[in-house]
């Protein structure tokens, strides 16, 4: 198979200002947990997801799980044919649309940007709940706290990828061992001590409430999986950026669906629905102190502290790769990709987050309790999730649609199950809108995002940015090691 030629791109390393081969497969697999944010999605999602589906959370986490793995294998096979720190941004772009690769990248912004929100507002009320319980709902003190633990991932990212991977593996590694020691522990307590009784019915169809739950359910599941891309995000600065960056999302999304799965069952097993509602967001202290009282709920405090802490981090450098990448094409402002010389990554874009979330982070608390606002936040997010990765879905089959009936293999990894996953994509998106046309905030603030990207897209097309001029090329040749 012949070697692609693609359009002209700044991708080499030397000339992005990005370190390149700083990280490797472990550092991808550790990202990829880390975006996903296991402790702090089981103790500030497990809520809202029992408010979409009630007693089906194992199941919408299934039926979810499925599709998205084929999802990250689309992120897997679309790495090996380019390198590119804005993954679905410039992939979307070379092979479906520019203007679709422009939204794509912008619905990974928006997403990134409301999350800075909902992850700070934990990481204070946690912190500050590891001291005194009394004072968690302080809220003035948990946006202080919230504001400091956001500012200090924001100085590791700009220290560099190097310093930030090391911190992922201290944070990550005490976070996933908590975790597995309290799903054993969960298991046994569950079998001796259940409020409710066991029921396969939870993996079946019969909670929902009609597709439109359903629907719901899967729209808060994609955003419990969420994050595991941003291993792609860094596979220029990866050492091998063909295989490392998407097999560690793929490893990633694996181990993040056991621990959901395992923690939403006991869960169901170990606590009342009134009591899930009423600790939105620390169900898994609560949890922790049922299974093992006293230092259980503790530990597992600490645990939703460093996953929370760590996610932010990981977020950060989504949202600051894709902005260099954007910036690097002229597809955004050109400032975005100016690169700190000694750390070599993108300080400018990270600065800019920085304090577009913390205005956010600090006018969110006077707008609702936290339960509220991590519940619209999530359902906000989980509609431009649907888009982005709906979006890589459809470009894989594309891209490889010259081999996918070439073998068993190229037909269901690159063909079959990302198209089921970006099929499954657009019709939670389609009908959650569909349905739920009252909840006037998630509409806005998830539809409304996504919207304001027309303008910059339209601003940087009639500028001339070569980006929106591109033909759709990625793909038409492969690289003969992509398969």
């Amino acid at each position: 198979m012949a070697t692609t030629t693609e359009p002209a791109s700044p991708l080499a390393p030397a000339e992005t200002g990005l370190r390149a081969n700083v990280l490797g497969l472990f550092d991808s697999i550790v990202m990829a947990v880390a975006g996903s944010a296991p402790a702090y999605t089981i103790a500030g999602s497990t809520a809202a997801l029992l408010g979409a589906v009630a007693f089906a959370g194992p199941a919408a986490l299934l039926y979810c799980g499925i599709p998205m793995l084929g999802i990250a294998w689309a992120f897997s096979y679309l790495n090996r044919i380019e390198a590119n720190a804005g993954a679905s941004y410039a992939w979307v772009g070379r092979v479906l649309h520019p203007s679709l690769g422009f939204l794509a990248g912008w619905a990974l912004v928006i997403s990134a940007t409301i999350f800075m929100v909902a992850g700070s507002l934990p990481a204070g009320s946690v912190t500050i709940g590891l001291f005194d319980q009394a004072q968690a709902n302080n809220t003035a003190l948990v946006t202080t706290i919230g504001s400091v633990w956001f500012l200090v991932m924001v100085g590791l990212v700009i220290m560099g990828v190097r310093v930030t991977a090391r911190a992922q593996w201290i944070m990550s590694g005490v976070e996933v061992a908590i975790l597995v020691l309290f799903a054993i522990l969960a298991i046994v307590h569950s079998a001796a001590h259940s409020v409710v009784p066991f029921s396969w019915s939870w993996f079946g169809f019969s909670h929902f409430n009609g597709m439109a739950g359903f629907a719901a359910g899967g729209l808060v599941a994609a955003f419990y999986y969420w994050g595991w891309d941003v291993s792609s995000n860094l596979n220029e600065e990866m050492k091998d950026s063909k295989r490392a960056a998407g097999l560690g999302g793929i490893i990633g999304v694996v181990i993040v669906f056991a621990l959901y799965e395992i923690f939403t069952v006991a869960t169901n097993l170990a606590m009342p629905a009134k009591t899930i509602q009423a600790n939105a967001g620390d169900v898994l202290a609560v949890l922790g102190q049922e299974v093992w009282p006293g230092i259980g709920g503790k530990l597992l405090v600490i645990a939703v502290m460093l996953s929370t802490i760590a996610t932010l981090e990981t977020t950060l450098i989504q949202v600051t790769r894709t902005l260099f990448a954007m910036s690097r094409e002229r597809t955004l402002p050109a400032f975005f990709g100016k690169i700190l010389p000694v750390r070599q990554t993108p300080w400018i874009a990270t600065i800019a987050v920085a304090i577009v979330s913390l205005g956010l982070f600090i006018g969110s608390n006077y707008i609702g309790s936290l339960s509220t606002i991590l519940t619209d936040a999530i359902s906000a997010i989980g509609i431009q999730i649907a888009v982005y990765y709906g979006l890589a879905g459809l470009t894989v089959v594309i891209a490889f649609r010259k081999v996918l009936f070439s073998s068993v293999k190229n037909f269901l990894l690159i063909g079959l199950w990302p198209f089921v996953g970006a099929v499954f994509m657009f019709w939670i998106l389609g009908e959650f809108v569909a349905t739920n046309t009252s909840d006037a905030v998630v509409i806005w603030v998830g539809l409304g995002g996504l919207a304001i990207g027309v303008i910059p897209l339209v601003i940087y097309w009639l500028l001339g940015s070569a980006y929106f001029k591109q033909r759709p090329t990625l793909g038409s040749t492969l690289p003969e090691d992509a398969i």
